[in-house]
């Protein structure tokens, strides 16, 4: 491990404030992080320092995690689950793991799937993240570090907003949402009404993948991977939302307030 971030681990102690330097280093990197006020700032900053706290970084195929590299996932992992609640409250949506294996680059796993006619199907796939329910977070550094607000791409919102996805044990794009979600009388009628108006703005995007792909039409603004499944679009979504809201509130308009109510609740 790592200078400061050595110190933190296996702390009974609360968690250790991020050292000035590093934290502004952190925002200069990844600027959309200090778009909010003061406060959402400084509270990101605290969230960071608890889920450095309870995670542990592993990197893979020889990579060296430095405490910049360290910082810089949990900020962006914290940002989703920034107004979750009071103290390390929203933390808890990331309590079923603890480690996180950071690659240099992307990875090629090997997949294996049967059909409905029993027939065995065995390919290979390139991630430059994944998220496994009740298990770790893989990241790929090269795409951690390709952050970009011009394109709406970020890989560690991406794979943690799968975390929220999964809390419910459903990767169906709907995270579990209460009773009273955006008036909504029972989270039942809640989850009916997310899921409606996500497949809605699902079904046009892919539409928008398909007349690029095949017609030369322009491409969408956010990724076509997207369009894979709506709870990847959901992940990929997010990652617009948190990293360009102006655009997102441009070009998903019926998802802002969707959005709002789930990742600002009260504000």
């Amino acid at each position: 491990m790592w200078g400061w971030l050595r110190r933190l681990a296996g702390s009974a102690q609360a968690p250790r404030d991020i050292p000035e330097i590093l934290w502004q280093a952190t925002l200069t990197d990844y600027p959309f992080l200090a778009t909010g006020l003061p406060a959402e700032q400084q509270r990101l900053r605290e969230l960071s320092a608890g889920f450095l706290a309870e995670k542990e970084f592993h990197g893979a195929q020889g990579l060296v995690i430095t405490d910049a590299m360290a910082v810089a996932i949990a900020a962006q992992a914290c940002l989703p689950v920034l107004h979750f609640g009071a103290g390390y409250q929203p933390l808890d949506w990331y309590d079923d793991f603890v480690g996180i294996v950071v690659h240099p680059d992307e990875v090629v796993a090997q997949r294996e799937v049967t059909d409905e006619a029993g027939v065995v199907h065995r390919y290979h796939e390139v991630l430059a993240g994944e998220a496994m329910e009740a298990g770790p977070v893989m990241l790929s550094w090269q795409d951690v570090t390709a952050a970009s607000s011009a394109t709406g791409y970020n890989v560690v919102i991406h794979e943690f907003v799968h975390k929220l996805d999964l809390r419910d044990g459903q990767p169906d794009g709907c995270p579990p949402l209460p009773a009273g979600f955006l008036g909504m009388p029972s989270a039942r009628r809640a989850r009916d009404h997310w899921l409606a108006t996500l497949q809605a703005s699902f079904e046009n995007f892919c539409e928008q993948v398909i007349k690029a792909e095949r017609f030369g039409a322009p491409p969408p603004w956010l990724d076509p991977y997207g369009a894979e499944a709506i709870d990847e679009f959901f992940a990929v979504a997010s990652e617009a939302y948190f990293v360009n809201r102006t655009q997102f509130a441009r070009d998903f308009a019926t998802l802002l307030p969707l959005f709002d109510a789930f990742y600002r609740p009260g504000a």
